[in-house]
């Protein structure tokens, strides 16, 4: 296949393969197919199994354990990366946690800790991962981040995640702001559904599917492999001017009320 852009000579670290069916995996292959070297982390132990053909597959560089609830784990990815290669030029965050009963709960009744959880692993991480990230992209770069419909509007089941979505796109504006003059940009690009092994953890999420694809003007769901060809123009220079947007890959479910 031939690659959306070009991205040989640049060097990505993509951040939440849980396995080859999950929406970073797609988007690491359309690095890869655009001519990226790739830094791929795991999240623990039980994880590396389904995660390291992945990135043999990818040819990945570097391999590394990244829950960023253990204190020192983000930064010593970024510690790996600065050593071996000294420097990054993009990075992709697909990263969300809340605990199943915060998540499984109405948005009201979900606990502070829960609320905290879920926005430390799938907003604030982001930012801590910014904040590692910027001083190794000497000639710029691009930071993305995954999202979802459920930000922008109420999304039955969706429940905490929707305020924390909210979080982690306004991150984003405030993100490429600040970086912008470090030729830095930033991107949330808001997914339409699709089964997952995270998404799996929302309740009745099939339904959610079904919903999503009756409502879908092209008639189905979106694949990993769309989204990652749109992930591979992000990372290239040719999407500086977009810097700071939420970019819809969900076929258009975004358009109809």
């Amino acid at each position: 296949m031939t690659p959306i852009v070009d991205l040989a000579g640049k060097r990505g670290l993509v951040v939440g393969i849980a396995n080859g069916q999950s929406i970073a995996a797609g988007c690491a292959t359309a690095f890869r197919q655009a001519g990226a070297e790739l830094a791929v982390t795991y999240l623990n132990e039980k994880a590396a199994p389904f995660v390291r053909p992945v990135a043999e597959e990818l040819g990945a560089a570097l391999l590394l354990p990244c829950d960023v609830r253990i204190p020192g784990q983000l930064e010593a990815v970024f510690e790996h990366i600065a050593r071996d290669w000294g420097r990054l030029d993009f990075l992709l965050h697909s990263i969300a946690f809340a605990p199943r009963e915060d998540l499984h709960a109405s948005v009201v009744d979900c606990s502070a800790e829960g609320f905290a959880m879920a926005m430390d692993v799938s907003c604030h991480s982001f930012l801590r991962m910014a904040r590692l990230a910027a001083p190794l992209m000497t000639q710029g770069g691009s930071m993305m981040t995954v999202s979802f419909y459920g930000a922008d509007r109420v999304v039955e089941n969706y429940n905490l995640m929707g305020p924390v979505k909210a979080a982690l796109e306004s991150s984003v504006r405030y993100m490429a702001a600040d970086l912008a003059p470090r030729r830095i940009r930033a991107f949330a690009i808001s997914a339409g559904a699709i089964l997952t092994r995270a998404a799996s953890g929302i309740d009745r999420f099939d339904e959610l599917l079904d919903r999503v694809r009756a409502r879908t003007p092209t008639g189905h769901l979106v694949s990993i492999e769309e989204i990652g060809r749109i992930a591979a123009f992000l990372a290239s220079e040719a999407a500086a001017p977009m810097s700071g947007s939420v970019v819809h890959a969900d076929n258009g479910a975004h358009t109809v009320a």
